[in-house]
């Protein structure tokens, strides 16, 4: 069965850190893209970061190139984003998913997903 943990969120001042982690299990770990999504109240969930180390790549969207960070640990089967200079358009509940394939942007693309965690930034 796979599965898919989040964990790491907080709250936490405008300009401070987090870092999230998602731990997997059930699957071949470095076969699979793994993506880190986010969803504010009122928006569409959005693509924030992913990685394949299959393919050997990764992906950042606009709004938090430079300041976050994805990182995969195959020993542990965890992938991490740094989440660095937040802002409190960063709040949200962020999501981690996974699926055999290139890594994508899209919600549709990945077919198992964690339960969530909540991230919030005051200003």
């Amino acid at each position: 069965e796979v599965q898919l943990v989040e964990s790491g969120g907080g709250l936490v001042q405008a300009g401070g850190s987090l870092r999230l982690s998602c731990a997997a299990s059930g699957f071949t770990f470095d076969d699979y893209a793994i993506g880190w999504f986010r969803q504010a109240p009122g928006k569409e969930r959005e693509a924030v970061s992913c990685i394949s180390s299959r393919v050997g790549s990764t992906y950042y969207s606009d709004s938090v190139k430079g300041r976050f960070t994805i990182a995969s640990d195959s020993a542990k089967n965890t992938v991490y984003l740094q989440m660095n200079s937040l802002k409190a358009e960063d709040t949200a509940v962020y999501y981690c998913a996974a699926d055999l394939g290139k890594p994508g942007t899209r919600s549709y693309e990945y077919s198992y997903w964690g339960q969530g965690t909540q991230v919030t930034v005051s200003s």
